[in-house]
C-alpha cells in the first residue's frame, strides 16, 4: 500500500482529501503544520508527499527544502490557494514535482499521485538499484547510502545484501545464503555468514523501519 504524508491545516479539508485517497487504497498519514510533518517524514519512509503551502510554523516551501535535504528521489506534490506563476515557479525550483491550486478535484489529484508512483516504480525494478527504507542500494557502485552519505561494501556483503533484498519481509534459509554466496552449507562459512549478517546490522542501523531479522534455527529475513 502506497505510503502518503498529507500535510494541511485546513481540518476539514484534509479529512475529506485523507478520506477519498484512503478509498483508492493509499495509506495517509496527516500532519496540520510543517514542524510536525518534518518530523514525520524524518521518523516514517512514505512513497509521496503532498503539501500544502500555507502552513504554521513552517511553510510548504520550506517544508520541500528541508524534505530535499534528506530525499532526492520522493515525488513533492504542492497544494495551495495561490495561483501566482511566480509561486508555482518557486515550488518547482525547490524540488516539487507537481502543482495544483485549490480548489483541487481530488480525482485530479489521484490521478497526479498514480503517475508519480508509477514512474518511482518504474526506477526501482533497474536491477542494479534497490530501495531499503530510507537507504539507496546500488549493486553496480558496491554501496548504500542515506542522506547523500555512502557506505561502500564489500562484495560479499553486497551479495547478500542483494540476495536479501530481492525477497523482502520473506525468510531465506541459512543453507540457501550459504550455497547461494559461499558455494557450500558448511558450518564454518556459516560462522562467516553470521559476522556478514552482523556488519548489514549496522550498515542499516540508521533507519528503523528497516531491520535485519535472525529467525533461529532457519535463517534471516529483511524487514522494510
Amino acid at each position: 500500500m502506497p505510503k502518503i504524508l498529507y500535510v494541511e491545516d485546513n481540518i476539514s479539508l484534509s479529512y475529506v482529501t485523507s478520506d477519498q485517497l484512503q478509498k483508492r487504497g493509499y495509506e495517509v498519514v496527516c500532519a496540520v503544520d510543517g514542524k510536525k510533518a518534518l518530523l514525520l517524514f524524518n521518523q516514517e519512509v512514505f512513497d509521496i508527499c503532498i503539501l500544502d503551502v500555507m502552513l504554521p510554523e513552517m511553510d510548504g516551501f520550506d517544508l520541500a527544502k528541508n524534505i530535499r535535504t534528506k530525499n532526492k528521489q520522493v515525488p513533492i506534490i504542492f497544494l495551495t490557494a495561490r495561483a501566482f506563476k511566480e509561486d508555482r515557479i518557486e515550488g518547482l525550483k525547490l524540488g516539487g514535482d507537481d502543482y495544483l491550486t485549490k480548489p483541487f478535484d481530488i480525482d485530479e489529484l489521484a490521478l497526479k499521485i498514480d503517475v508519480f508512483l508509477k514512474r518511482k516504480t518504474v526506477s526501482s525494478m533497474r536491477s542494479d538499484y534497490y530501495k531499503i527504507g530510507k537507504f539507496e542500494f546500488n549493486v553496480t557502485e558496491q554501496n548504500i547510502c542515506l542522506d547523500q552519505l555512502c557506505i561502500l561494501l564489500t562484495i560479499k556483503e553486497t551479495k547478500l545484501l542483494e540476495l536479501l533484498v530481492k525477497k523482502p519481509n520473506s525468510i531465506i534459509k541459512r543453507e540457501e545464503i550459504l550455497k547461494d554466496i559461499w558455494g557450500k552449507n558448511d558450518y564454518f562459512l556459516g560462522r562467516s555468514l553470521d559476522v556478514f549478517i552482523s556488519r548489514l546490522r549496522k550498515h542499516l542501523a540508521n533507519d528503523k523501519s528497516v531491520s535485519l531479522e535472525n529467525i533461529r534455527g532457519v535463517g534471516f529475513r529483511l524487514n522494510m
